[in-house]
């Protein structure tokens, strides 16, 4: 599994063949037998003419951040010179092809090679490669806050409601072909593969802590029990908490809904409706991801590793752009939200999500301060 806190350098092999990276036996029969023109000029002609706005709606980040990424790679161990058609690719058209691949939901790996006029394998490389070099800044762009941090975070939900809220946590589905080894677990009960994250993100959706890995058939409150946040979080929220949906455990840093069997009192309606207010910001970030990094919708290389790394890379991309005017979609919310409320309905029939006696009380405290 893989979450924010991890340090170490994540290296790959060269020696890997590109068939690893494609999902499909039949995309790989495509890849190597199709013969299509390739784009010769998309480079030099089609790219420089974008306006800021054409430039994130193509690579889904504005040039600041293709910039500021193609300069961190360049001086990155990650990073050589790739060929492509019109000779060598430095490291920002390399950041180009990326974030094209990264941001578009439907292109097969041939569509993207003939787009950029490159190899198959040069993609495979130039994907890998990046992938790595990105998840490897995840410690560096996402990090818990401050103790400052956590007091200015704390006044946005202050002012919306729920004050000692310093973030909210939510899980999701990525939907991915069969894996070749124990595909049943990762077989959710929605019926697709899939692997699942958790995040916990601020006020501006900026993502603080993440979790990546599960197969698709594990509870939600399974992996949050599994992840290091499960043992860290009293450290790092100290008196502060954040909010989760009841998927999760109610613990005294992590408030949870009260239980709706018809027999809730004002004030925990109360409680309920504003806990779901402030929520509602993790479930809007996930949806931004989404929209955004639209191979997360259905994520098409073949290793579980690289898949996982993929996805975590995807995160360090939302951080550094964050500040980009992203034209979104009047309604951004993450489309796999009904499968996680089918993983919530059975999980009230486990015990792996009992609530915490300290957090049970700490909740009934909260929902007594809360203005009705």
């Amino acid at each position: 599994m893989s979450n924010s806190s991890d340090s170490s350098s994540l290296v790959f092999s060269d020696s890997d063949s590109f068939e690893a990276l494609i999902s499909s036996d039949e995309e790989l029969v495509a890849t190597i037998d199709r013969q299509r023109p390739k784009n010769q000029n998309f480079f030099e002609h089609t790219v420089p003419p974008f306006n800021e706005g054409e430039f994130m709606e193509h690579f889904r980040v504005s040039k600041r951040v293709s910039e500021l990424i193609a300069e961190r790679f360049t001086n990155a161990e990650y990073y050589n010179y790739q060929s492509g058609g019109n000779g060598k690719l430095n490291a920002h058209q390399q950041v180009i092809i990326y974030l094209w691949f990264v941001g578009h939901q439907t292109s097969s790996f041939r569509d993207v090679a003939d787009r950029f006029n490159i190899a198959i394998s040069t993609l495979f490389t130039i994907i890998r490669k990046l992938t790595y070099f990105l998840t490897n800044l995840a410690p560096e762009v996402m990090k818990w806050p401050s103790n400052e941090e956590k007091i200015e975070i704390e006044k946005y939900f202050r002012r919306n409601g729920f004050p000692q809220a310093i973030g909210a946590i939510d899980g999701s589905h990525v939907k991915i072909d069969k894996p070749l080894n124990d595909p049943d677990s990762y077989l959710n009960r929605k019926h697709f593969f899939s692997i699942q994250f958790q995040i916990v993100c601020d006020h501006q959706r900026k993502i603080r802590d993440v979790f990546v890995g599960f197969p698709g058939s594990v509870h939600d409150a399974r992996v949050f029990r599994a992840s290091p946040l499960s043992d860290s979080l009293p450290d790092k929220c100290g008196t502060f908490f954040i909010l989760g949906d009841s998927a999760y455990p109610c613990m005294p840093n992590l408030l949870t809904p009260f239980k709706d069997l018809g027999k809730l009192t004002r004030r925990q309606k109360n409680y309920n409706t504003k806990l779901a207010k402030n929520r509602y910001l993790v479930e809007h970030c996930i949806g931004i991801l989404k929209q955004k990094f639209r191979q997360l919708f259905h994520v098409k290389l073949r290793s579980i590793p690289d898949i996982t790394h993929f996805i975590r890379s995807s995160w360090v991309l939302h951080n550094l752009a964050l500040e980009d005017d992203f034209p979104y979609e009047d309604e951004v919310l993450d489309p796999q939200r009904n499968q996680r409320q089918v993983n919530r309905e059975q999980q009230q029939e486990d015990d792996i999500d009992r609530d915490d006696r300290n957090g049970i009380q700490r909740r009934t405290e909260i929902a007594s301060l809360l203005p009705m």
